[in-house]
């Protein structure tokens, strides 16, 4: 199992407070031989429809200290897997990433990652580490 992010913990207070229950911290998923962990499996309940809402979060720092682009490499790679296995076992489940406000602000600005994340359809949580919210949801 890998390490946890630095915000793992700052997502998933995040996702509660905005009426998400975590059912799996990690969500692991085995497909075709190869067994992936995804950060964070979440579940809301919409009593409308009487049916949930499923989702898969993969939470990334993007720490000042690393390299912006290096970090992009793997988090996009990661959440092309992921959405691929999740497709293949759990296709009810939404895959985010999960980035921090300050990253999305500055680096997910810039044209390369914005044209990367639209060609890519990423589906996109920002969160305010501060706070421990979530700013943003983009699909």
């Amino acid at each position: 199992m890998s390490a946890k992010d630095v915000f793992h913990q700052v997502v998933k207070i995040a996702l509660e407070k905005d009426g998400w229950q975590i059912t799996n911290d990690p969500l692991t998923i085995s497909v075709g031989g190869v067994n992936l962990s995804i950060d964070l499996g979440a579940e809301k309940l919409i009593a409308a429809e009487r049916e949930g809402e499923k989702i898969a979060v993969e939470v990334k720092s993007f720490l000042e200290r690393s390299s912006a682009i290096s970090e992009f490499h793997t988090a996009l790679g990661q959440f092309i897997n992921y959405r691929g296995a999740l497709r293949r076992r759990q296709p009810e489940r939404v895959l985010y990433l999960a980035v921090p406000l300050t990253t999305y602000k500055t680096f997910f600005q810039l044209d390369f990652p914005k044209e990367m994340i639209a060609e890519n359809q990423v589906k996109m949580l920002i969160y305010d580490v501060e706070q421990e919210v979530i700013f943003q949801w983009i699909n």
